[in-house]
């Protein structure tokens, strides 16, 4: 059995869907295609059900848990997943994604997303050439500014790459909310494709300014820490889900956080990190059926409230 999920975060483990209900409802549901939104900007659909690699996507290359990591690809993609998020601050985990995803020889199903995170333009342009060197690829799909660090500088070189075709789109992203007043700034100007934030049931500060921001300038809103760091699991620990749950075709804990965020119309993709295959296919089914509306959305949070 699976280490409890606090107890896989501090082990740097799984941060995926919870393994309190049986793996029935982790099956795919049958004749349902997983939902897509679209990049405001292009109208190119993406799968809301991406993956993040934050710490679960950093292993070396002889490591074991790269056994693993190489299914979760490989259903991810089965499952019609595309989006794969990544940095040069988690560590090995472009290399790993570059890697694996070559082995599965199926790059072409994926949406790569990463980040710049220095400063200066020319050490922006190596840092970045260096993701695309360990992701193996020579077009990056998403390129974002980790954090806003030397913003003014990285948007003119992302804007040079999106014009020569070197990258499709270019994103911000934080995951505090502290810079969501910066965000919500930014988003309005309409510079960029699509914006990264942190958004959960414990963390919704995004509600209020943020994602009405982004609903208003047609940018992409890619949704981190959905689980607020798996803090979420403890709250609920052996609590059955409400039965009216079902009203919304969702069988588990996981898929109750994130339908709560893909229930919001600004939301185009949430990205839980995950290493184990249980837990991405269970993450993957908050894609699937039917998502809350605005008054099922205030449910949710009034039950999540007397928890």
């Amino acid at each position: 059995m699976s280490l409890p999920r606090r107890r896989a975060l501090n082990h740097i483990a799984a941060v995926g869907a919870t393994a309190l209900l049986p793996m029935t409802a982790t099956a795919q549901p049958q004749d349902k295609r997983l939902i897509t939104r679209k990049i405001p900007s292009s109208g190119e659909a993406l799968p809301v059900a991406g993956i993040g690699t934050y710490a679960t996507f950093d292993v070396g290359p002889r490591a074991p848990e790269r056994v693993e990591l190489r299914q979760v690809l490989q259903e991810f993609a089965a499952l019609g997943g595309s989006v794969i998020d990544s940095s040069p601050m988690y560590g090995e985990a472009e290399r790993v994604v570059g890697d694996l995803t070559a082995e599965l020889a199926n790059r072409n199903r994926y949406f790569f997303a990463t980040k710049v995170w220095t400063h200066g333009e020319q050490a922006g342009v190596r840092q970045m050439e260096q993701s695309f060197k360990l992701m193996r690829t020579a077009t990056m799909d998403l390129m974002q500014i980790h954090n806003l660090i030397d913003l003014a500088v990285h948007t003119r070189t992302l804007r040079n790459w999106k014009a020569s075709g070197k990258i499709r789109y270019m994103g911000i992203t934080h995951y505090h909310e502290g810079a969501h007043a910066e965000l919500e700034k930014l988003i309005k100007t309409k510079t960029y494709d699509a914006v990264q934030f942190n958004y959960s049931l414990t963390e919704r500060e995004a509600e209020a300014r943020l994602l009405p921001a982004c609903l208003d300038a047609g940018v992409a809103v890619i949704i981190n820490r959905p689980f607020a760091q798996a803090n979420l699991f403890g709250r609920v620990k052996g609590k059955a889900l409400p039965p009216w749950a079902a009203e919304f075709d969702c069988h588990s804990w996981a898929q109750f956080f994130l339908k709560y965020l893909l229930g919001h119309p600004a939301v185009t993709c949430v990205i839980p990190g995950t290493r184990r295959v249980s837990h991405l296919k269970d993450n993957m089914q908050s894609g699937f059926g039917r998502l809350p509306d605005a008054a099922m959305r205030r449910r949710m949070l009034e039950y999540w409230n007397t928890l």
